[in-house]
């Protein structure tokens, strides 16, 4: 079957079997990409805008890429290079890529919602990779990946995120999918980058990190978003690492093997020490891997139908 909708806007809500279907179809294009060659024509005559009107790298590069060995017709637009700049509204940016025959738009905007908004004026397939504080779907499916690749199933595990959760679309979007795939969610970080009521979202809450690492199979560590924060949520960079920090140290509270993620960019010394990011049970490097199959298996599913 192919995917219930035509869009990848977020995961709230979005089938346990497309998701499913997702982490399937990645598996085949992840050895696509262990050829010599790694590239198939499977998208070739279909153009995609990579509409990125926020920084980024990794998601930006990794989209092209993935783009690009599915052999469509890439266009990489940014705001400072648009007539954005000049005022032009997104609505009319929009418009006027349409016209000239996409079929494809993966945007990132600062403003949530932006994804959902160009499904309403554009006839093109709408991939959202990033809004605002919102969502950031294939980050989160690229993470699902990398923990099924790892440990065979999401279903069952506990999976961790810690850090800045109330300013972070790759929380939210992760919390939404591992829920729907079986695995149990917990989030840990100070109390004032943790949202009231998060636990109707059907997630643990921990304020202590060793408790955190004690009960994980799975610790996914966020940055801090200080371009996101409008004011100070704790005293500082050298607190918050004190206390909140994973370091090997830290790890030694584990009962169990424990893996360790990170969306990127890192902050070594803040959220994450440098010996656990570069260590064996770390698989940020992975999910980099991961991340251009996941995002070709998304781009074939919408581009194709199928």
């Amino acid at each position: 079957m192919p995917l219930s909708s035509r869009h990848l806007l977020g995961l709230e809500g979005m089938p346990k079997q497309d998701i499913q279907l997702i982490l399937d179809t990645a598996t085949t294009f992840r050895e696509v990409l262990e050829r010599p060659v790694k590239k198939v024509p499977t998208l070739q005559g279909q153009t995609i805008v990579n509409l990125f009107l926020e920084d980024s790298t990794r998601t930006r590069v990794s989209f092209e890429l993935a783009e690009r060995r599915l052999s469509a017709d890439v266009v990489n637009f940014s705001a400072s290079a648009s007539s954005i700049k000049k005022g032009e509204t997104l609505k009319d940016t929009v418009r006027n890529l349409e016209a000239m025959k996409i079929d494809m738009v993966v945007i990132r905007h600062a403003a949530q919602g932006s994804p959902h908004f160009l499904t309403k004026i554009m006839n093109a397939h709408i991939i959202n990779a990033g809004d605002g504080s919102h969502e950031h779907p294939t980050q989160a499916l690229l993470d699902m990946y990398s923990i099924r690749e790892k440990f065979g199933t999401i279903e069952g595990l506990h999976v961790c995120i810690v850090g800045d959760i109330s300013h972070s679309r790759v929380a939210l979007s992760n919390i939404y999918g591992l829920t729907t795939m079986g695995a149990t969610v917990s989030v840990c970080g100070p109390k004032t980058l943790i949202p009231k009521d998060i636990e109707k979202l059907g997630v643990n809450v921990f304020y202590n990190i060793n408790s955190a690492i004690r009960e994980a199979d799975v610790l996914n560590v966020l940055r801090i978003q200080l371009e996101r924060q409008d004011r100070v949520f704790f005293p500082s960079l050298r607190e918050y690492r004190e206390y909140f920090a994973v370091t090997k140290e830290r790890l030694k509270c584990a009962r169990k093997e424990i893996t360790i993620m990170h969306p990127g960019p890192i902050n070594r010394g803040v959220e994450l020490s440098a010996d656990v990011a570069d260590s064996d049970a770390s698989i940020i490097l992975q999910q980099v891997l991961n991340g251009v199959a996941v995002r070709m298996a998304v781009l074939y599913l919408l581009g194709t139908g199928k």
